[in-house]
């Protein structure tokens, strides 16, 4: 039990009705979850708004309430609490409820459009290799030291967070890395979380349907950096066009990553290929089993992080080269018959067009470069065109195909993707609604030395048709698929 006073400490109120001084069991922020003397939170989603629930919340026994406006009639017993934005006071609360469990360890935010989820994972395998235990929150999984938890959002809700924080504290984790989105920056899910620094990967087109504009995006990012303390490290891609954007107002200390441009961590590669990096890392060679020019971006701010969280240089070197890529991010296999396979989780034009261009730094050019590609439905519309002129410029053929259509019609996204295609790529494209029998054919069109590259859904494993998930993973198809094509 906790009292509720307790954890409405440091929450804004702009009134109580009712004593504060009672014993809650949890905090609920769904009304279908809520059971007897819980506290239920009145959030307003872009499905529906919490406040209708009110009732429903009292009805089962929820004693408190936390709201932005008060029911016109209050019911006996109950005590309610007037915020201004109940998503700020969740999230709050929920910090206070857990017992501030991410003041206990070390806790780095990374936060960007593309790498997000590469970063915080090989910062996560980089900590364990060195024999601390480790947690990690990104969109493929949560793990609290050993364990592992499924995972759907790539910033969970701020009651899921602080109550994983607070497991990592029973078992003694010392670090935790996570994936923080601009939805849940937005949404206030990551306020009163104490980060002991933020790592800044890039900027690009994404999330246009939730953000009004570009600008909001990229200020919305920002915002993290603004709230870091000011005994937190701040780590940007000073290549990015707005990587000294996001540090301008941050009270933490800031350092700088980049290839191009002189700063505090600076990479140059020495030599790429399917097999890995060669990179020099500071002054230091290093070699990697990653592929790509953003995958040196990506293992330099690894590098960086773990630098300023005070592991020795060598220590540092030393397990960088020994780290395994990301599930679905640049993953690649190559087939009994020879044929390269990609499949990588670009669902946004830069990180398709990055894909494509370190994947053409590879080839001969004596190859053919078949990409399957699609888009997500219920989501940013404006990329649809984007992703389609330059998968139809930087392949030599390309199959447009569904990705997790939702609830939209899965011919109409291909449409809207079709419409990017610049007249002289045409020719190159073909349109194929079912992803199985889209990845099918670029099989059954792939030589020996061929490359297929397989992008947008990564390291899913399912495909959403309709509103439905049905199970489908891009590499175990392929591979399925290519071991019948004995050419």
């Amino acid at each position: 039990m906790k009292i509720l006073k307790d954890i409405l400490y440091k929450v804004p109120i702009e009134s109580v009705k009712g004593p504060t001084a009672i014993d809650i069991k949890t905090i609920q922020f769904d009304s279908r979850l809520v059971n007897l003397q819980d506290t239920f939170v009145a959030i307003r989603g872009a499905a529906a708004d919490g406040h209708l629930f009110i009732d429903a919340a009292i009805s089962k026994g929820a004693q408190s309430v936390v709201c932005e406006d008060l029911p016109s009639e209050l019911a006996p017993g109950i005590t309610y609490i007037q915020v201004k934005d109940t998503r700020e006071a969740l999230a709050v609360m929920a910090s206070n409820f857990y017992e501030n469990p991410s003041a206990n360890l070390k806790l780095v935010g990374v936060t960007g459009t593309n790498g997000k989820t590469t970063v915080s994972s090989l910062l996560y395998q980089l900590f364990k290799s060195l024999g601390f235990k480790v947690g990690l929150i990104s969109t493929v999984t949560i793990k609290v030291d050993d364990k592992e938890f499924s995972t759907q959002l790539t910033t969970p809700d701020s009651l899921t967070i602080n109550s994983y924080l607070k497991m990592m504290n029973e078992v003694g984790v010392e670090f935790c890395f996570m994936e923080v989105s601009s939805h849940g920056i937005a949404q206030h899910r990551t306020l009163g979380l104490d980060f002991a620094g933020g790592i800044f990967t890039n900027l690009s087109q994404d999330h246009l349907d939730y953000h009004k504009s570009f600008a909001e995006y990229r200020d919305v990012k920002k915002r993290f950096f603004d709230q870091l303390p000011k005994n937190a490290f701040a780590i940007t891609n000073i290549d990015d066009k707005n990587g000294n954007y996001m540090l301008q107002n941050t009270k933490a200390k800031t350092y700088g990553y980049g290839v191009k441009n002189l700063t505090d961590y600076k990479v140059k590669v020495l030599e790429k290929s399917f097999s890995g990096l060669k990179l020099n890392i500071n002054g230091n060679e290093v070699w990697s089993r990653f592929i790509g020019d953003f995958n040196a971006y990506n293992l330099l701010a690894v590098y960086a992080a773990a630098d300023l969280l005070e592991v020795e240089e060598l220590e540092n070197l030393q397990t960088l080269s020994q780290l395994k890529p990301v599930d679905g991010r640049y993953q690649h296999h190559i087939s009994e018959t020879g044929i390269h396979v990609i499949v990588d989780y670009a669902h946004t034009p830069d990180a398709l067009k990055n894909v494509l261009q370190t994947t053409n730094d590879i080839r001969t050019r004596n190859e053919e470069l078949i990409t399957v590609v699609g888009c997500g439905g219920d989501r940013d519309k404006t990329k649809r065109p984007q992703m389609g002129r330059i998968a139809g410029n930087l392949s030599t053929k390309v199959i447009f195909t569904s990705d997790n259509p939702r609830t939209e019609d899965p011919e109409e996204i291909i449409t809207d993707i079709e419409k990017g295609v610049e007249p002289q790529d045409v020719f190159k494209t073909l349109s194929i609604t079912s992803r199985q029998q889209a990845i099918k054919t670029a099989c059954s069109l792939a030589q020996k030395g061929d490359i297929i590259l397989i992008a947008g859904k990564g390291h899913e494993t399912y495909q959403e048709v309709h509103g439905v998930r049905s199970d489908f993973d891009d590499l175990k198809i392929v591979k399925e698929l290519l071991a019948q094509f004995k050419k």
